[in-house]
């Protein structure tokens, strides 16, 4: 925010901490440094970094990735209550079908190099293209 706005260093310091607060970390995470929060932490507080600015457009890279169950399941939750509150349009790349199932408005599968199906999840599950077919089994072996 100091870079990219005229703003002063106490409302900076108060927007980060509204923004902290949205991503359910408590304020104290604000001064720790990231080796000091858990990889869960680490990622909340990314999503906090990345709503500084009041975004229109998030763009989440495997935002699950190496997360166990309840905190994948615990993140995903925070990414719906924040689309949700900030009318955010959120761009994700995953392989997590809970996640799109839970998330996901819209989901294109990319397959050989190119966009292989777009869809719903509900549209997708139906789908007889065997890319999208061996996605879905894939992903429901790994659960």
């Amino acid at each position: 925010m100091k870079e990219h706005t005229a703003l002063g260093g106490q409302l900076i310091r108060e927007i980060a901490l509204v923004k902290i607060g949205l991503t359910g970390l408590p304020s104290e995470s604000a001064v720790k440094y990231p080796s000091e929060l858990s990889s869960g932490m680490r990622r909340r507080a990314g999503l906090a970094r990345a709503i500084a600015l009041d975004p229109e457009l998030l763009f989440l890279d495997e935002p699950t990735a190496g997360l166990d169950p309840i905190s994948a399941g615990g993140l995903d939750e925070l990414i719906e209550r924040l689309k949700a509150r900030l009318g955010l349009t959120i761009v994700m790349v995953t392989h997590d079908l809970d996640a799109l199932w839970r998330l996901a408005d819209r989901v294109a599968v990319l397959g050989e190099g190119r966009i292989v199906a777009v869809g719903t999840m509900a549209e997708l599950a139906r789908s007889k293209e065997p890319l999208v077919r061996a996605f879905s089994k894939r992903e429901a072996a790994g659960r």
